[in-house]
């Protein structure tokens, strides 16, 4: 039986500068190319209609929403915290169940903001 590739196979031949520059052309192309339908750049915000009064710039960072977050989460919690020790009932309890929503939210956005990437 003969063998087609020789054992071990022979080492690729030397290129010249100017084969491997157009190799890299033709490498990042393709990258671009396929980074171009692979990886698609979002688009604009959905929420940011030209109805609405409030923005949000888009350029803000994360870690900057989330301390924003947090700190409204914070003061919702202050908020309904003053409301239902002034009630009774069942209208205290649905103040209270509320609150618990609020704090659970804010223990979640404090937590990401703990773990998110600082550019």
């Amino acid at each position: 039986m003969v063998k087609v590739t020789p054992n071990p196979p022979a080492a690729d031949e030397p290129t010249s500068r100017a084969q491997s520059a157009r190799n890299k052309k033709i490498d990042d192309a393709a990258t671009r190319a396929l980074d171009y339908y692979l990886k698609p750049k979002p688009k604009g915000e959905t929420s940011d209609k030209s109805d609405s009064i409030f923005r949000i710039d888009p350029g803000v960072d994360s870690e900057c929403l989330l301390a924003n977050l947090s700190e409204n989460l914070a003061s919702a919690n202050a908020m309904i915290s003053d409301l239902a020790f002034d009630l009774d009932g069942s209208r205290r309890r649905v103040a209270l169940g509320i609150l618990q929503v609020i704090e659970v939210s804010e223990l979640l956005a404090n937590r990401a903001l703990d773990i998110v990437e600082v550019r």
